[in-house]
Protein backbone atom coordinates (compact mmCIF):
# COMPACT_ATOMS: atom_id res chain seq x y z
CA UNK A 1 0.00 0.00 0.00
CA UNK A 2 1.51 3.99 -0.59
CA UNK A 3 0.36 6.69 0.96
CA UNK A 4 1.42 10.26 -0.72
CA UNK A 5 2.92 12.36 1.68
CA UNK A 6 1.86 15.99 0.15
CA UNK A 7 5.76 17.23 1.09
CA UNK A 8 8.23 16.50 -1.72
CA UNK A 9 11.20 14.31 -0.61
CA UNK A 10 13.76 17.85 -1.87
CA UNK A 11 12.32 21.27 -1.60
CA UNK A 12 11.87 22.59 -5.50
CA UNK A 13 12.74 26.50 -5.79
CA UNK A 14 12.29 27.47 -9.13
CA UNK A 15 13.70 31.17 -9.66
CA UNK A 16 11.54 31.74 -12.84
CA UNK A 17 9.62 29.84 -15.96
CA UNK A 18 11.43 28.18 -18.40
CA UNK A 19 9.40 26.10 -20.86
CA UNK A 20 11.86 25.24 -23.26
CA UNK A 21 14.06 23.95 -19.98
CA UNK A 22 10.98 22.42 -18.35
CA UNK A 23 10.42 20.58 -22.15
CA UNK A 24 14.33 19.20 -21.48
CA UNK A 25 13.81 18.09 -18.35
CA UNK A 26 10.87 15.65 -19.25
CA UNK A 27 13.52 13.24 -19.90
CA UNK A 28 13.57 12.44 -16.56
CA UNK A 29 10.11 12.25 -16.41
CA UNK A 30 8.99 10.05 -19.52
CA UNK A 31 12.36 9.18 -20.87
CA UNK A 32 14.29 6.22 -21.12
CA UNK A 33 16.55 7.14 -18.32
CA UNK A 34 14.07 8.59 -16.28
CA UNK A 35 12.24 8.13 -12.86
CA UNK A 36 8.91 6.39 -14.06
CA UNK A 37 11.18 4.01 -15.89
CA UNK A 38 12.99 3.35 -12.82
CA UNK A 39 10.38 2.95 -10.36
CA UNK A 40 8.72 0.46 -12.80
CA UNK A 41 11.91 -1.65 -13.36
CA UNK A 42 12.16 -2.07 -9.46
CA UNK A 43 8.84 -2.48 -8.58
CA UNK A 44 8.24 -5.01 -10.88
CA UNK A 45 11.58 -6.69 -10.04
CA UNK A 46 10.51 -6.71 -5.98
CA UNK A 47 7.14 -8.17 -6.94
CA UNK A 48 8.85 -11.40 -8.29
CA UNK A 49 11.67 -11.39 -5.83
CA UNK A 50 12.10 -14.75 -3.52
CA UNK A 51 15.21 -12.86 -1.70
CA UNK A 52 13.88 -10.92 1.37
CA UNK A 53 16.58 -8.20 1.28
CA UNK A 54 16.52 -7.65 -1.91
CA UNK A 55 12.78 -7.80 -2.20
CA UNK A 56 13.05 -5.23 0.65
CA UNK A 57 15.46 -3.11 -1.04
CA UNK A 58 14.08 -3.34 -4.28
CA UNK A 59 10.70 -2.07 -2.97
CA UNK A 60 12.66 1.14 -1.15
CA UNK A 61 14.11 2.18 -4.47
CA UNK A 62 11.00 1.91 -6.64
CA UNK A 63 8.72 4.16 -4.40
CA UNK A 64 11.88 6.71 -3.81
CA UNK A 65 12.23 6.90 -7.61
CA UNK A 66 8.10 7.65 -7.79
CA UNK A 67 9.37 10.03 -4.79
CA UNK A 68 12.29 11.71 -7.48
CA UNK A 69 9.58 11.40 -10.01
CA UNK A 70 7.15 13.77 -8.14
CA UNK A 71 10.21 16.58 -8.06
CA UNK A 72 10.75 16.19 -11.26
CA UNK A 73 7.27 17.03 -12.07
CA UNK A 74 7.22 19.95 -9.84
CA UNK A 75 10.02 21.18 -11.38
CA UNK A 76 8.45 20.77 -14.76
CA UNK A 77 4.88 22.39 -13.42
CA UNK A 78 6.93 25.30 -12.01
CA UNK A 79 8.71 25.86 -15.21
CA UNK A 80 5.90 26.10 -17.01
CA UNK A 81 3.62 28.15 -14.88
CA UNK A 82 3.42 31.63 -16.83
CA UNK A 83 3.17 29.81 -20.18
CA UNK A 84 0.39 27.50 -18.91
CA UNK A 85 -1.45 30.66 -17.75
CA UNK A 86 -0.59 32.85 -20.52
CA UNK A 87 -1.91 30.08 -23.01
CA UNK A 88 -5.22 29.60 -21.18
CA UNK A 89 -6.14 32.40 -21.01
CA UNK A 90 -4.59 34.44 -23.64
CA UNK A 91 -3.19 37.46 -22.79
CA UNK A 92 -0.42 37.48 -24.99
CA UNK A 93 -0.43 38.39 -28.83
CA UNK A 94 0.10 34.83 -30.85
CA UNK A 95 3.58 35.35 -31.80
CA UNK A 96 4.95 36.68 -28.20
CA UNK A 97 3.73 33.95 -26.73
CA UNK A 98 4.86 31.02 -29.34
CA UNK A 99 8.45 32.33 -28.52
CA UNK A 100 8.33 32.22 -24.95
CA UNK A 101 6.65 29.31 -24.98
CA UNK A 102 9.98 27.78 -27.47
CA UNK A 103 12.37 30.22 -25.44
CA UNK A 104 16.27 29.21 -26.02
CA UNK A 105 15.60 27.67 -29.44
CA UNK A 106 13.85 24.28 -27.28
CA UNK A 107 10.87 23.03 -28.78
CA UNK A 108 8.13 22.92 -26.21
CA UNK A 109 4.86 24.04 -27.52
CA UNK A 110 3.55 20.41 -28.02
CA UNK A 111 3.56 19.78 -24.81
CA UNK A 112 2.40 22.80 -23.47
CA UNK A 113 -0.84 22.59 -25.67
CA UNK A 114 -1.56 19.02 -25.17
CA UNK A 115 -0.78 19.08 -22.22
CA UNK A 116 -1.71 22.43 -20.71
CA UNK A 117 1.73 23.23 -18.71
CA UNK A 118 1.62 19.94 -16.97
CA UNK A 119 4.28 17.20 -17.07
CA UNK A 120 3.72 14.50 -19.96
CA UNK A 121 4.72 11.07 -19.64
CA UNK A 122 6.98 11.59 -22.77
CA UNK A 123 10.68 12.17 -23.36
CA UNK A 124 12.03 15.55 -24.15
CA UNK A 125 11.35 15.21 -28.05
CA UNK A 126 7.36 14.20 -27.20
CA UNK A 127 7.83 10.37 -27.34
CA UNK A 128 5.51 8.64 -25.32
CA UNK A 129 6.44 6.48 -22.01
CA UNK A 130 6.35 2.97 -22.99
CA UNK A 131 6.78 -0.25 -21.01
CA UNK A 132 9.81 -1.56 -23.64
CA UNK A 133 11.88 0.40 -21.34
CA UNK A 134 11.87 -1.78 -18.79
CA UNK A 135 14.43 -4.95 -19.39
CA UNK A 136 14.23 -6.53 -16.48
CA UNK A 137 14.58 -10.43 -17.44
CA UNK A 138 13.96 -12.15 -13.73
CA UNK A 139 17.03 -13.63 -13.09
CA UNK A 140 18.79 -11.13 -10.07
CA UNK A 141 22.27 -11.50 -11.38
CA UNK A 142 21.29 -9.70 -14.14
CA UNK A 143 18.94 -7.88 -13.47
CA UNK A 144 21.21 -5.79 -10.76
CA UNK A 145 23.44 -4.57 -13.59
CA UNK A 146 20.73 -3.44 -15.46
CA UNK A 147 20.08 -1.47 -12.59
CA UNK A 148 23.34 -0.05 -11.61
CA UNK A 149 23.74 1.00 -15.17
CA UNK A 150 20.34 2.58 -16.12
CA UNK A 151 21.53 4.32 -12.42
CA UNK A 152 24.52 5.55 -14.10
CA UNK A 153 22.80 6.36 -17.83
CA UNK A 154 20.60 8.58 -14.93
CA UNK A 155 23.26 10.16 -13.36
CA UNK A 156 24.61 11.46 -16.49
CA UNK A 157 21.14 12.83 -17.90
CA UNK A 158 20.96 14.66 -14.48
CA UNK A 159 24.75 15.74 -15.08
CA UNK A 160 23.82 17.46 -18.97
CA UNK A 161 20.47 18.84 -17.26
CA UNK A 162 22.42 20.68 -14.64
CA UNK A 163 25.26 21.66 -17.48
CA UNK A 164 22.04 24.05 -19.30
CA UNK A 165 20.54 25.59 -16.32
CA UNK A 166 22.00 28.41 -13.80
CA UNK A 167 18.96 28.62 -11.96
CA UNK A 168 20.39 27.71 -7.92
CA UNK A 169 17.24 25.89 -6.83
CA UNK A 170 17.15 23.90 -9.95
CA UNK A 171 20.80 23.11 -9.66
CA UNK A 172 20.20 22.03 -6.28
CA UNK A 173 17.31 19.75 -6.67
CA UNK A 174 18.84 18.31 -9.54
CA UNK A 175 22.25 17.62 -7.90
CA UNK A 176 20.44 15.61 -4.80
CA UNK A 177 18.22 13.71 -7.69
CA UNK A 178 21.82 13.03 -9.28
CA UNK A 179 23.43 12.07 -5.92
CA UNK A 180 20.42 9.55 -5.42
CA UNK A 181 21.47 8.34 -8.20
CA UNK A 182 24.77 7.45 -7.04
CA UNK A 183 23.60 5.78 -3.94
CA UNK A 184 21.23 3.19 -5.65
CA UNK A 185 24.30 2.03 -7.52
CA UNK A 186 25.97 1.49 -4.89
CA UNK A 187 23.21 -0.72 -3.36
CA UNK A 188 22.62 -2.45 -6.25
CA UNK A 189 26.30 -3.73 -6.45
CA UNK A 190 26.07 -4.76 -3.21
CA UNK A 191 23.33 -6.41 -3.59
CA UNK A 192 25.08 -7.97 -6.96
CA UNK A 193 27.74 -8.72 -4.78
CA UNK A 194 26.17 -10.53 -2.26
CA UNK A 195 25.14 -13.31 -4.89
CA UNK A 196 28.28 -15.62 -4.92
CA UNK A 197 29.10 -16.69 -7.39
CA UNK A 198 27.27 -13.61 -9.25
CA UNK A 199 29.49 -14.06 -13.09
CA UNK A 200 27.89 -15.89 -15.85
CA UNK A 201 24.74 -14.70 -15.07
CA UNK A 202 22.07 -17.36 -15.10
CA UNK A 203 22.62 -21.12 -13.79
CA UNK A 204 24.48 -22.84 -16.83
CA UNK A 205 27.96 -22.22 -17.15
CA UNK A 206 29.42 -21.20 -20.71
CA UNK A 207 31.22 -23.82 -23.11
CA UNK A 208 34.67 -23.88 -22.24
CA UNK A 209 36.40 -24.21 -25.45
CA UNK A 210 34.84 -20.45 -25.95
CA UNK A 211 33.92 -19.13 -22.83
CA UNK A 212 37.94 -17.25 -22.69
CA UNK A 213 38.56 -16.94 -26.13
CA UNK A 214 39.01 -13.55 -27.91
CA UNK A 215 38.29 -13.17 -31.58
CA UNK A 216 39.50 -10.01 -33.83
CA UNK A 217 37.05 -9.67 -35.88
CA UNK A 218 38.23 -5.97 -37.62
CA UNK A 219 40.28 -6.45 -40.53
CA UNK A 220 43.26 -3.68 -41.06
CA UNK A 221 45.93 -2.45 -38.55
CA UNK A 222 47.51 -3.76 -35.87
CA UNK A 223 45.05 -5.33 -33.47
CA UNK A 224 45.14 -2.91 -29.80
CA UNK A 225 45.37 -5.50 -27.12
CA UNK A 226 44.62 -4.93 -23.40
CA UNK A 227 43.29 -6.51 -19.89
CA UNK A 228 40.22 -7.54 -22.36
CA UNK A 229 41.74 -9.42 -24.81
CA UNK A 230 45.14 -10.03 -23.38
CA UNK A 231 46.70 -11.90 -20.68
CA UNK A 232 46.73 -15.70 -19.08
CA UNK A 233 42.80 -16.24 -19.56
CA UNK A 234 42.82 -15.18 -22.72
CA UNK A 235 43.13 -17.16 -26.06
CA UNK A 236 43.37 -14.24 -28.63
CA UNK A 237 42.57 -15.32 -32.18
CA UNK A 238 43.98 -12.88 -34.63
CA UNK A 239 42.22 -14.32 -37.91
CA UNK A 240 39.41 -16.49 -36.63
CA UNK A 241 38.02 -19.67 -39.30
CA UNK A 242 34.90 -19.07 -40.89
CA UNK A 243 33.32 -21.60 -38.61
CA UNK A 244 35.32 -21.64 -35.13
CA UNK A 245 33.61 -25.36 -33.92
CA UNK A 246 35.52 -26.75 -36.92
CA UNK A 247 32.98 -27.51 -39.28
CA UNK A 248 31.93 -26.05 -42.76
CA UNK A 249 29.97 -23.18 -41.82
CA UNK A 250 27.02 -23.84 -43.70
CA UNK A 251 23.38 -24.40 -42.20
CA UNK A 252 21.69 -27.30 -42.74
CA UNK A 253 18.45 -29.16 -41.48
CA UNK A 254 17.30 -32.80 -41.75
CA UNK A 255 13.41 -32.79 -43.53
CA UNK A 256 10.75 -35.31 -44.44
CA UNK A 257 10.35 -36.72 -47.74
CA UNK A 258 7.07 -34.39 -48.21
CA UNK A 259 9.18 -31.23 -47.18
CA UNK A 260 12.30 -32.41 -49.95
CA UNK A 261 9.78 -32.94 -52.81
CA UNK A 262 7.73 -29.58 -51.97
CA UNK A 263 10.98 -27.65 -51.63
CA UNK A 264 12.39 -28.76 -55.09
CA UNK A 265 9.52 -28.23 -56.50
CA UNK A 266 9.63 -24.47 -55.12
CA UNK A 267 13.35 -24.20 -56.10
CA UNK A 268 12.89 -25.46 -59.86
CA UNK A 269 9.53 -22.50 -60.56
CA UNK A 270 11.50 -19.97 -59.13
CA UNK A 271 14.89 -21.16 -60.66
CA UNK A 272 16.58 -18.33 -62.24
CA UNK A 273 17.30 -18.38 -66.04
CA UNK A 274 21.10 -16.89 -66.13
CA UNK A 275 20.55 -16.88 -70.19
CA UNK A 276 18.11 -14.37 -70.27
CA UNK A 277 18.50 -10.61 -70.22
CA UNK A 278 15.82 -8.44 -70.69
CA UNK A 279 14.64 -5.18 -71.12
CA UNK A 280 13.30 -3.71 -67.81
CA UNK A 281 11.97 -0.76 -65.71
CA UNK A 282 15.65 0.51 -64.90
CA UNK A 283 16.89 0.09 -68.83
CA UNK A 284 13.73 1.98 -69.81
CA UNK A 285 14.61 4.87 -66.89
CA UNK A 286 17.92 5.42 -67.92
CA UNK A 287 17.26 5.67 -71.75
CA UNK A 288 19.65 2.83 -72.44
CA UNK A 289 17.18 0.61 -74.07
CA UNK A 290 16.43 3.14 -76.64
CA UNK A 291 19.76 3.39 -77.50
Amino acid sequence: MFIHNNRLQYTVRVAEPNPGLANLLLEQFGGPQGELAAACRYFTQAVGEDDPGRKDMLFDIATEELSHLEIVGSIVAMLNKGAKGQLAEGVEEAAELYRSMTGGGNDSHITSLLYGGGPALTNSAGAPWTAAYIDTIGEPTADLRSNIAAEARAKIVYERLMNITSDPGIQEALGFLMTREISHQKSFEKALHSIQPNFPQGKRPGVPQFASVYYKMSQGGEPTRGPWNEGPEWEFVEKPAPAVDGGDGLATVKLGKPDIKVLQAMASRTASDTTLDPTTGADLGSGQASE
